[in-house]
């Protein structure tokens, strides 16, 4: 088939029409031909059976029913009218109903003409009913192209206000099979259908809208699932082969004085084995001669800034500059204290830049930056300023990387003449399918232990009628000399209510724990940066007992005293937020607690979000459970949803045909890297195509 009819607009398509058209442009983001033929159903309708009226059970399943109209009438109501039509066949008689459209729908309803009817009944008053059935007449039945599975394509509100119904959508496929013929381009190799005994595509799509029956759309749902999920890894692949052949990295090809000298004589304590081996993954692509990109995970107090601080040595070592970018001042300046007191006896010049340093220190930091004196410069988007010039950037570190955009991120690639090295660090566990989708053009490394004598943090679910007892556990931690976390949610749509749940819960606990024998600080997002600084240094030089907060607190504080850290309506949180949460204690090596309070009412999601945080403490399983509940748009915010705007495969239900997938189109790289072979025309011209279409994989950009 020619791939050009595919492009044609869809208004050009029979039946569809200018307005048609303009709506689902709207509405679903169908232009074309092929939008059109990949909008698939999201469920099928088994057609397979008739049933006689005699026949009907009083249930709410939906039924399909030969016969005709012998009467309509129309009923008063106590607010308006509904049409009613008797319908019998030869066991018995049922009523059709329908509360709105009756003018329209009386003048095109036929008396005893044979009609096939489809949809719920209900049982009222000894008799069936059908409320707005399905029509259509037994001779036009016989006609159509159809299957016993009857397939419900996704609608929107508009599209049924508009009259674009499922039959709209089914006979418009029926067009678009018969202008077309029914053949379709085949994008995957022949070897590979082989291999994995796919369907050929044009049988995959005619079974996805047109299914003969069970066994063949599963056949067709896995054949196109496959192929959409293995053009996404080719995409991310050759991006990475691209980026590693093209984009030369800065030799770091010396382990000199900085580093050997850390790791000998000031490392704090001994590195864990997932530690040793990110490290060595880290320092094989500083060697390689092309540019690293990769992203670093690890679960809160994994260790992750050790290692960042020794890739930083290793740049050092290499007579380069390096940055470290974090999303917010508090994770900034935390960051900056660590690494400072770990390398005060090294003699290496680290500068903090945030949107509060000054203006004559700034001067100063810009003026060291560019004549190289400064080695490694701390601090938040301050740093992407034009302003901001290195005299030999080798490497940059961004921390928390999906706070921060691509556009963003670009600006730092420029800040020498050959892009630095990059590592990406978050402390958000992504789960592997998403990884695999979302940053499969990165080397991904995970830290996948923490540090020995870490406890495990003891998490427990109490309602709001256990409050009295929990002060009770809180006033006896505190007189061990411990500190004490109070977190309230930040929801931003409305952030006077917060405020006021903030400041209720505040007195509360101030009326609980007085003064002069407790002290507390309160954080919220409407204090001036100096008024919370100050409140938080109180806090974490022991000044204060308890830190009442909104979730500001959520990334970066480091108070290795505070072992307890309550959430009040902990069911207002996502699972990743109460993870992180929580990491917010267990830094020293006293045990601690972490305590989710809520009110009784909890639904089913929050339950399970609820018994997740209090069943395990692994980042990595967390994050499976909320890419379940939540999907990849979500989890992912905005600026990556564009990334997995999938047409007909779910990565986290076919996670096993995503894996099969980056399998086989790594091998395919492996032998074919420039989709040279003959044989891979087919995947050449697919990936062309893709490629020329959207970039949606740019992460240089």
């Amino acid at each position: 088939m020619n791939p050009s009819l595919l492009q044609t607009p869809i208004n050009y398509l029979k039946g569809i029409g200018p307005n048609r058209a303009d709506i689902l442009r709207k509405e679903i983001g169908i232009h074309t031909y092929g939008d059109l033929l990949n909008f698939f159903p999201n469920r099928y309708l088994d057609k397979t059976r008739f049933y006689k009226i005699n026949q009907l059970q009083r249930n709410s399943a939906e039924v399909q029913v030969v016969g005709k109209i012998v009467n309509i009438r129309t009923v008063e109501q106590k607010r308006g009218k509904r049409l009613v039509a008797d319908f019998i066949d030869d066991t018995g008689k049922m009523e059709l109903v329908w509360f709105r459209g009756h003018k329209w729908i009386r003048e095109n309803l036929k008396v005893n003409t044979p009609y096939v009817i489809f949809g719920k009944t209900n049982w009222y008053n000894g008799i069936f009913s059908m409320p707005h059935p399905e029509m259509e007449l037994v001779e036009e039945y016989k006609k159509n192209l159809r299957t016993a599975m009857q397939p419900v394509y996704p609608s929107t509100e508009k599209l049924a206000k508009s009259g674009i119904t499922n039959r709209v959508f089914s006979k418009c496929m029926q067009q678009l099979f018969i202008e077309s013929g029914g053949k379709f381009y085949d994008p995957l190799p022949a070897d590979l259908r082989e291999e994995l005994h796919l369907l050929p595509r044009a049988e995959a799509i005619f079974n996805a809208h047109f299914p003969k029956n069970q066994e063949l759309l599963a056949k067709a749902q896995f054949r196109l699932k496959f192929e959409e999920l293995f053009y996404i890894q080719l995409q991310l692949l050759m991006k990475n082969l691209l980026r590693k052949k093209k984009i030369k990295g800065f030799p770091f090809d010396q382990v000199g004085k900085n580093f050997s000298e850390f790791y000998e004589k000031h490392l704090p304590f001994e590195l864990t084995n997932a530690q040793k081996r990110v490290i060595k993954e880290i320092r094989q692509d500083l060697g390689s001669g092309a540019q690293m990109n990769r992203l670093l995970q690890g679960d809160v107090g994994s260790g992750k800034t050790i290692v960042a601080l020794m890739s930083v040595l290793l740049a050092l070592d290499n007579d380069f500059q390096a940055c470290l970018m974090a999303p917010t001042e508090i994770l900034a300046t935390q960051h900056y204290n660590g690494i400072c007191e770990l390398v005060e006896n090294l003699g290496i010049s680290v500068r903090l830049l945030t949107g509060s340093t000054k203006t004559a220190e700034r001067k100063e930091i810009h003026e060291a930056l560019r004549n190289g004196e400064l080695h490694l410069l701390i601090g938040t988007h301050a740093l992407l300023e034009d302003k901001v010039q290195f005299k030999n950037l080798g490497l940059a570190i961004i921390d928390e990387q999906h706070r921060f955009g691509v556009a963003q991120r670009a600006r730092l690639w420029k800040k020498n003449h050959l892009p630095p090295h990059v590592l990406v660090m978050t402390a958000t566990p992504i789960p592997r399918t998403l990884a695999m989708s979302l940053y499969g053009d990165l080397d991904v490394s995970v830290i996948d232990e923490l540090p020995p004598g870490r406890k495990d943090i003891k998490t427990v679910h109490r309602y709001d009628t256990n409050r009295l007892k929990v002060f009770a556990f809180l006033k006896d931690e505190i007189k061990k000399g411990r500190q004490v976390y109070i977190v309230y949610p930040l929801i931003q749509e409305s952030e006077k209510m917060d405020y006021k749940d903030l400041m209720d819960g505040y007195e509360s606990i101030a009326r609980e724990f007085p003064m002069p024998n407790y002290q507390i600080s309160i954080v919220h997002g409407q204090m001036k940066p100096a008024d919370k600084d100050y409140e938080m240094d109180r806090f974490v030089r022991g000044e204060t007992q308890i830190m009442v907060a909104t979730t500001v607190i959520e990334v970066g504080v480091n108070v290795p005293n505070a072992s307890v850290m309550i959430i009040e309506s902990a069911e207002r949180f996502g699972l990743s937020q109460l993870h992180q949460l929580r990491g917010r204690v267990g830094r020293g090596a006293e045990q601690s607690y972490c305590i989710l309070m809520t009110g009784h009412k909890l639904s089913a999601d929050s339950k399970t979000r609820l018994e997740t945080m209090v069943s395990t403490g692994d980042g990595f399983e967390i994050a499976e459970v909320d890419l379940k509940l939540r999907g990849p748009g979500d989890l992912m915010g905005t600026q990556q949803s564009g990334v997995l705007n999938l047409k007909i495969a779910d990565i986290v239900k076919d996670n096993d045909i995503l894996k099969t997938a980056r399998y086989h189109a790594l091998q395919l790289l492996k032998e074919d890297p420039n989709l040279e072979l003959e044989k891979n025309k087919v995947v050449r011209f697919t990936y062309s195509q893709l490629v020329k279409k959207k970039n949606i994989w740019n992460y240089i950009s």
